[in-house]
């Protein structure tokens, strides 16, 4: 059984950059298309960026484009959100999800996903 765990959150000022991570157990990642979704109170939750099982097929959401990057490692059996130029409306719970896929992935559509992580709160604030 998959599991999914995301770290690297916290708390950053307007401007700075966090790494998150999402570490996988129980199986490799090498057959699994991730996405980042986030969840800020009272929203709905939304699609961040999704990579296919082959990392050549990425996807962001035009809030984040050019300031966040996906990438993976299988080799580490991780997944990374890199974001810089953090704003305040960046602010939120990150979570994590996977799905078993050669070469696509799915940014909006949170249903498409089986395996999901517990989240990482993200705070942008002076």
């Amino acid at each position: 059984q998959l599991q999914l765990v995301e770290s690297g959150g916290g708390l950053v000022q307007p401007g700075g950059s966090l790494r998150l991570s999402c570490a996988a157990s129980g199986s490799t990642l090498d057959y699994y298309a991730i996405g980042w979704f986030r969840q800020a109170p009272g929203k709905e939750r939304e699609g961040v960026s999704c990579i296919d099982s082959t990392g050549g097929s990425t996807n962001y959401a035009d809030s984040v484009k050019g300031r966040f990057t996906i990438s993976r490692d299988n080799a580490k059996n991780t997944v990374y959100l890199q974001m810089n130029s953090l704003k305040p409306e960046d602010t939120a719970v990150y979570s994590c999800a996977a799905e078993v896929s050669y070469a696509v992935c799915a940014m909006d559509s949170p249903d498409w996903y089986d395996y999901w992580g517990q989240g990482t709160q993200v705070t942008v604030s002076s």
